[in-house]
């Protein structure tokens, strides 16, 4: 039963994130609009490219679509409402996470193009920027809950919320969290306009709108993820508990697809200088503050 709940909310959510999607790109609300442009796929031939890697080509799609739902399977959306609550929820999110990067390398390498292979090797520059951003702001919020559960890390909040016990960690894992999502500012392995598409590039038809998908289900389980370790998760008055984590988790969606607009495209080195030289030193900081508080005022 909770299998086919979470599955329905996941299909809602990804459907209500492509209309934000759609207006906050084109600046018009069209509740319609996402079902015509999947049916449009759907309908359109799957072309493939004459020296395409053929394994690659065709299960990079759907290896970003599984990393993305391995990634939901520990967010619990209620009390009881999770698909697997593992004693190590949060470090399993960061490795179905971790896939993201084969899938991308995959799909960039496998037909054999040179804008996908670019955008995919630009990824892999991303990793390498993003990758301690995701884990050591992981680490501060396990040492409060005193578990890697998910449900544990909500429960810790009770009294408050991780945004305000350790809101260097709550921004560090934002950014991150965008470049994982591959959202603008840090867009490279797509990049409109520059790559033509990039990853996206070679991919019509079925493949292309299963690609999509995946990267809808990847914004959900980051943001329901910024939401379990920063924002109480379920948590909050009046409402139904789930109806709190869908409203959190489509309000952090949104403003990651919307805030990173309005701000010029960062290159992949200058975004790796910056996650290491100064990302990891306040990552570092916020760990040994978090620890500091936890010993003279727990909370």
């Amino acid at each position: 039963m909770n299998l086919l709940v979470i599955l329905i909310a996941l299909a809602a959510g990804a459907y209500a994130l492509a209309i934000i999607e759609r207006w906050v790109v084109y600046g018009r609300l069209s509740f319609a609009g996402p079902a015509w442009s999947a049916l449009a796929l759907l309908g359109r031939e799957s072309l493939l490219a004459r020296k395409s890697d053929r394994l690659f080509f065709e299960m990079a799609p759907v290896l970003l679509l599984v990393a993305g739902l391995m990634a939901v399977a520990v967010i619990p959306l209620a009390p009881g409402i999770i698909i697997t609550d593992l004693a190590t929820g949060a470090l399993f999110l960061n490795a179905a996470l971790a896939y993201v990067l084969v899938a991308l390398i995959m799909a960039g390498w496998g037909p054999n193009g040179a804008y996908g292979m670019i955008a995919g090797w630009r990824f892999l520059g991303q990793f390498i920027a993003y990758a301690m951003l995701i884990v050591m702001p992981i680490t501060a919020v396990a040492m409060r809950a005193e578990s890697l559960s998910t449900v544990a890390i909500v429960a810790s909040q009770e009294q408050l919320w991780n945004v305000l016990y350790q809101p260097i960690g709550f921004v560090l894992f934002v950014v991150a969290a965008m470049g994982l999502a591959w959202l603008p500012p840090l867009d490279l392995p797509n990049a409109p306009g520059e790559l033509a598409g990039g990853v996206e590039a070679e991919y019509t038809g079925v493949r292309l709108a299963v690609l999509r998908l995946a990267r809808m289900v990847i914004i959900l389980a980051l943001a329901g993820a910024t939401v379990t370790f920063y924002l109480g998760g379920w948590m909050g008055p009046w409402l139904p508990a789930m109806a709190w984590s869908g409203i959190k988790i489509l309000l952090v969606a949104a403003a990651m697809l919307g805030i990173g607009r309005y701000m010029p495209r960062i290159r992949e080195a200058r975004y790796l200088s910056l996650s290491w030289k100064l990302g990891i030193s306040l990552a570092l900081a916020n760990i040994f503050l978090v620890g500091v508080i936890a010993l003279v005022v727990p909370i």
